[in-house]
């Protein structure tokens, strides 16, 4: 794509609904042009579950060719088993972005929220019914997995166009890196 042009994955890890987005962005304009689900509630084996987010993220980057990807990162809950599990699923689907070569933005649940509706504590519902007037698509029936996973590409959008600068942490590994030399052994 040309300069200001660009594609984001979205993604919504998870290991029973994995949501996924297309965002196409040209300038200041971000048109959807996909969001789904990879549902792995049919899938017994964990294993094999990443093998299969894995395999579905690969197969939606050959055909979107994303530029980058935007994942939400897993949120602290009281099960540290389940915190696992997505961390896990999360990491499958950052191993086939970077496997493209794509760099990756990661994305607290409350910053999304955040940027999408102005509230940190928003209800998903709340989400998808913001992001159905920001991009003029009715979103029934469709999976809130999905929905979320355009919310974290929104946001991502949002992000790289904002004029401010970001003061806190979200970014790519590589640009953390960068600008902490001192605290990379």
């Amino acid at each position: 794509m040309g300069p200001g042009r660009r594609i984001i994955l979205g993604v919504d890890p998870g290991t029973m609904i994995l949501g996924y987005s297309i965002l196409s962005v040209e300038g200041r304009n971000a048109v959807c042009r996909d969001l789904g689900v990879v549902d792995l509630r049919k899938v017994g084996d964990h294993f094999e579950k990443l093998r299969t987010i894995y395999g579905n993220i690969t197969d939606i980057i050959g055909k979107y060719r994303p530029d980058e990807l935007a994942v939400e990162a897993p949120f602290y809950g009281k099960n540290p088993q389940v915190m696992l599990k997505l961390g896990r699923a999360q990491g499958a689907a950052i191993s086939a972005a970077l496997a493209s070569g794509m760099p990756v933005y990661e994305y607290a649940p409350r910053k999304v929220k955040m940027s999408v509706t102005g509230r940190g504590a928003a209800s998903k519902e709340q989400v998808a019914a913001i992001l159905s007037k920001i991009y003029g698509m009715e979103f029934q029936g469709t999976y809130l997995d999905a929905t979320d996973a355009l919310a974290i590409a929104t946001c991502h959008f949002y992000t790289l166009s904002s004029p401010l600068p970001e003061s806190s942490a979200h970014s790519s590994w590589a640009a953390y890196v960068k600008a902490n030399p001192s605290k990379i052994r």
